[in-house]
């Protein structure tokens, strides 16, 4: 078996009532089995963006996200397939249409559609469902896209922009972000922070604690721990680590263009992940 992975990524997506929730199972033709929404990525596309994609195209889904689940890997062919799965809540919706790939879609109680899935390895995702809370708000913190060298960059350094490589990065960002739906996003007053977030096409707040000249290690935690609601903050190297720190307890290294999310309850992390783009 080749070492080169296959990747894909998909969702257990529930709704309702969180201690009584339902999840959606599918129904794929071409191999007769009951699983869940899940697919390929495409070339050069992010996971978190293909987890949004798979689970729309086949059920008419429009989701948050929420913690990670534990990836799934079996063999296909000569290849492993690793498929990554996140909690998915419903936040709108198109009528399902039946389709070639998918003809049917049921809404479950976890012990039915346990009952029902044809692989094992999607009843052990069931299993870990209950692990954490489902309904969690998420706090994604970006360190800011790739602006080049600090030391060929001759004016402010406040004004230091993005390069190619960075405005790619914040256009992946861009693709990654609806997965949280944030409704809030901060940004350090920084133009190589503030185009991280451009993309995503909405109201950014400049908030000077989250500089590298103006953050404290008291007063910028606290700020972005006073968040409730959904939201997306941008700033730097040398804020990050300590911020993650002071509210996950995680120690986290993120390259440029990187980002952690912590998923909360009443502002307690209860799951973290990173990612790069």
């Amino acid at each position: 078996m080749t070492t080169d992975l296959l990747r894909a990524a998909g969702a257990v997506v529930w709704r309702g009532d969180e201690s009584r929730p339902e999840v959606a199972v599918i129904h794929r033709p071409r191999y007769d089995d009951w699983t869940f929404p899940k697919g390929k990525l495409l070339p050069g596309e992010h996971v978190i963006a293909a987890a949004l994609r798979e689970v729309r195209e086949e059920t008419g889904l429009t989701v948050t996200l929420g913690r990670a689940l534990p990836p799934v890997h079996y063999p296909r062919q000569d290849r492993t397939k690793r498929v990554d799965y996140w909690v998915g809540r419903v936040a709108a919706h198109d009528d399902f249409v039946p389709g070639d790939e998918v003809d049917e879609l049921r809404w479950l109680p976890p012990d039915e559609a346990r009952a029902l899935l044809t692989y094992e390895w999607d009843a052990g995702l069931l299993r870990a469902l209950p692990a954490a809370p489902l309904g969690t708000v998420p706090l994604v913190l970006i360190r800011h896209a790739s602006a080049g060298a600090r030391q060929e960059w001759e004016g402010d350094d406040a004004l230091r922009p993005l390069d190619p490589d960075g405005l790619a990065q914040a256009a992946t960002l861009a693709g990654v972000l609806p997965a949280y739906r944030p409704e809030s996003l901060l940004s350090s007053p920084s133009r190589r922070c503030v185009q991280t977030l451009e993309p995503y096409g909405a109201e950014i707040r400049l908030e000077p604690l989250l500089s590298e000249e103006s953050q404290d290690p008291r007063k910028t935690p606290a700020l972005v721990g006073a968040i409730r609601v959904p939201a997306a903050v941008c700033s730097h190297r040398k804020v990050l680590p300590g911020l993650i720190r002071a509210l996950s307890g995680e120690e986290t290294h993120l390259r440029k263009g990187g980002f952690a999310v912590l998923h909360r309850i009443d502002g307690r992390v209860i799951s973290a992940e990173c990612h790069s783009t």
